[in-house]
């Protein structure tokens, strides 16, 4: 974007990891994912950054900026948002009204679909706490309750009817989410979270099949105040894009699940951020300042972009943040006068300013609007960003949150985005070991490997080739 011509950005949140989970998937096949399945947001966010964490459940989250060289451009800068939802202590948590929704048909007879799935959901119901609340239905060929609401108190009852779930017939699908809406509705309290979550390898063959039509129906499910989380499982008929969708019209977030231990990262380790919303339609703007910044490109959130006007209409839908998520937004910008502009001046328009001298320290205005659980009128943060949040490189960056300049790299090598110049899967190395940091449970050391993974394996289409050829 030309700073001139259009200064202002503004985007939804979004703390999907779905993608990058299903890149590992891919990789560790020993091929590359496909281009349309890789989303820079989702890479960037599958990571914690230790980004400085809000005092107070009543200002949900805190946001943090930072300013370095871009390792693929010199001639240009990044600039890195983050923010950092606060966390839920185990007092804090309200009773949660779950209705988990299960695939059963045909297509989930495989070791990585339902075996996987109900594992995971052992692990979920491991961390319920008395007070809260599930139910099970599954869909396959007509959708059943399996299990009524049921106290946590009760967990081996609700852990027989995960053992009991078995594949087969064709998916009714929306028949299923229509049934567990309704459940969820039976079962509402205001007071809690009250969440359908839907675990799938996403073949919609019976029901409502027009994605269009499921949209609109969790859209209005989610007026009510029932959310819907997404849990993915599965290749081949998976559907990476209705899942996403879905997730994101129905107030909730999409995780792929690819390994056991991922199961346990989602529902785990992260369950209050799967599970508690600490604030809702999240929106991120930026106006950046034409003085200092000549162009500039927001990496990733394309499914989440939002007219300038949405920014300030609370009536208009956007992400919500978890107990405990960090969001990570990167632009890139060009400095004014920087041999880096891509865009030409117009012939008959006003020249672009090519002098910073004199002008404001500002290189842009960050605001963030967000509505708390219970509230339906927006509160604003707002943020200058300085040339004091400037650091010397990627390296430099406090609490190796610079880690998250290789992963966007990698995630535009995988796409093929055409900004990188010489920047290879060996820079992207490079920059992950020098910006590393704690890696407590191993998740930036799995990255490296992926990374290296990346550089020998052939496309989809390419493997598909060699396999019909016999090689």
């Amino acid at each position: 974007k030309v700073t001139t011509e259009e200064p202002v950005s503004t985007f939804a949140v979004d703390v999907d990891t779905a993608s990058y989970a299903f890149a590992r998937r891919e990789l560790n096949r020993g091929v590359l994912p496909q281009k349309a399945a890789v989303r820079i947001e989702e890479f960037v966010n599958y990571f914690d950054y230790d980004y400085p964490a809000p005092d107070s459940r009543d200002t949900p989250f805190r946001p943090t900026v930072v300013v370095y060289p871009t390792p693929w451009n010199p001639a240009t800068r990044l600039v890195q948002i983050g923010i950092q939802g606060y966390a839920l202590a185990p007092a804090q948590r309200p009773r949660a009204n779950l209705v988990f929704l299960v695939d059963v048909s045909g297509s989930m007879n495989a070791p990585d679909k339902l075996p996987l799935l109900k594992n995971a959901l052992r692990l979920l119901v491991e961390g319920l706490q008395p007070q809260d609340s599930v139910a099970i239905v599954t869909y396959a060929g007509r959708a059943g309750t399996v299990l009524e609401p049921t106290a946590g108190t009760e967990k081996h009852k609700i852990l027989r009817a995960i053992e009991q779930l078995g594949a087969g017939g064709s998916t009714a699908g929306g028949e299923g989410i229509r049934q567990a809406y309704a459940l969820a509705r039976a079962q509402y309290d205001a007071a809690a979270v009250n969440r359908v979550i839907l675990a799938t390898d996403g073949d919609f063959n019976v029901g409502i099949t027009d994605q269009g039509e499921l949209k609109g129906f969790v859209e209005r499910e989610r007026a009510s105040g029932i959310s819907l989380s997404v849990l993915g499982f599965g290749q081949g008929n998976y559907n990476d894009g209705l899942m996403q969708a879905l997730a994101q019209n129905g107030n909730g977030n999409a995780a792929y699940i690819d390994t056991l231990n991922e199961a346990r990262k989602v529902l785990v380790e992260e369950a209050g951020g799967t599970l508690f919303t600490i604030a809702k339609d999240v929106k991120i703007q930026v106006e950046f300042n034409p003085a200092r910044v000549a162009e500039y490109r927001l990496l990733g959130y394309e499914t989440r972009l939002l007219r300038r006007e949405d920014f300030s209409n609370d009536q208009v839908d956007a992400g919500e943040i978890g107990a405990g998520h960090r969001i990570t937004a990167l632009y890139e910008i060009t400095p004014a006068g920087s041999p880096a502009r891509r865009v030409d001046d117009l012939r008959y328009g006003a020249p672009s300013p090519t002098s910073v001298t004199g002008q404001s320290d500002e290189l842009g205005f960050l605001k963030i609007r967000y509505k708390l659980p219970a509230e339906s009128e927006s509160r604003l943060v707002t943020l200058p960003i300085t040339d004091d949040l400037m650091v010397a490189s990627a390296k430099d960056a406090p609490n190796a949150v610079g880690f998250a300049a290789a992963v966007a790299g990698f995630g535009q090598l995988l796409r093929g985005d055409p900004y990188l110049k010489q920047f290879g899967y060996d820079a992207v190395l490079a920059l992950g070991e020098a910006t590393r940091g704690p890696d407590r449970f191993g998740y930036r050391s799995e990255f490296l490997n992926l990374v290296r993974l990346a550089k020998s394996a052939p496309t989809l289409e390419t493997a598909a080739g060699a396999a019909r050829d016999g090689l």
